[in-house]
């Protein structure tokens, strides 16, 4: 599929479903975007639609089912929005937290691989079963370890309003978890004592989840 040229070409690409609940539209909104005047549109359609499905319904579908809906906060950005959005930060200015194309490759570019060659796509969203409860003092840790438990994620970063995370799926994944919440810093990542088996005491009276096995989870 060709980068639209077109409203009506755009228009279509926004129809494309990728899962039984979500269509491309629904992930192509970037305030930057919006605020600049500039265009978020894929450069190449197929492969953002390919990591977009597999972030649906690996990642976002199965929480659906779990937590009810999903609020989606950002998503999908072009490498030209992501550049600007990136040379903006570095240049101090507030409210632009973009990292460079290479570290955003297969993360919030969905149409990029990374240096290893591998697909992914991220998500930021907020969970409102969950947002109530993290505002009368929940541990984001509760839903970070229900996550890693029974998801096959690639990474997790967290923020401190309204327990929002960026989720990303991606090829071969290696199911880190970082926060900006209180405790900072790395929560697990592969090599870790605490990445493997069950932290289900974290999660007591949280919906349940997909069986570990399903989904592509180890």
């Amino acid at each position: 599929m060709r980068k639209p040229q077109s409203v009506k070409a755009l228009d279509d690409l926004g129809r494309v479903r990728l899962s039984e609940s979500f269509y491309l539209r629904d992930f192509l909104h970037s305030e930057v975007a919006a605020f600049h005047g500039m265009p978020n549109i894929p450069d190449d359609p197929d492969l953002a639609i390919t990591a977009g499905r597999r972030l649906c319904e690996v990642l976002l579908e199965p929480l659906q089912a779990a937590f009810g809906r999903i609020a989606i906060r950002s998503a999908y950005r072009c490498a030209a929005v992501n550049a600007f959005c990136n040379a903006q930060q570095r240049a101090g200015k507030a409210g632009y937290p973009c990292a460079s194309n290479a570290t955003t490759a297969a993360n919030h570019i969905w149409d990029l691989r990374d240096a290893q060659g591998r697909m992914g796509a991220t998500a930021c969203i907020v969970i409102p079963w969950f947002a109530d409860r993290y505002a009368a003092g929940a541990d984001w840790r509760g839903l970070a370890w229900w996550v890693h438990d029974h998801l096959p994620h690639h990474s997790q970063f967290f923020f401190p309003r309204n327990a929002a995370f960026n989720l990303t799926w991606r090829e071969d994944p290696d199911g880190r978890i970082d926060s900006y919440v209180a405790p900072r810093g790395c929560l697990t990542k592969p090599g870790m004592a605490n990445h493997a088996g069950s932290h289900a005491a974290w999660y007591e009276g949280f919906p349940p989840g997909p069986e570990r096995g399903t989904l592509g989870h180890p």
